[in-house]
């Protein structure tokens, strides 16, 4: 996940966090509609702002392949002489 869908997905469940604190939530279908709710709020502001909904961002290389492709990179100069 990239850090647009990463900061939109924290500020939904910050949101809906302080929401169950604030409303004293209580049992699990009604914290997950809260989380929901939450969801859909964002999606909006997102949307009316004219902003790329989560599922159309590109995907973003797994910290893994990145971390071999990096060491393949500097693997490649071993052994060499200059």
């Amino acid at each position: 996940m990239g850090t647009t869908e990463l900061a939109a997905n924290l500020f939904r469940s910050t949101q809906a966090e302080e929401k169950l604190r604030r409303d004293q939530v209580q049992g699990k279908e009604e914290a997950n509609q809260v989380h929901y709710q939450a969801g859909v709020i964002v999606r909006r502001a997102i949307s009316e702002l004219g902003g790329t909904m989560p599922e159309d961002l590109p995907t973003v290389e797994s910290i893994k392949k990145l971390e071999r492709a990096e060491k393949k990179k500097l693997g490649t100069g071993k052994g060499k002489k200059s």
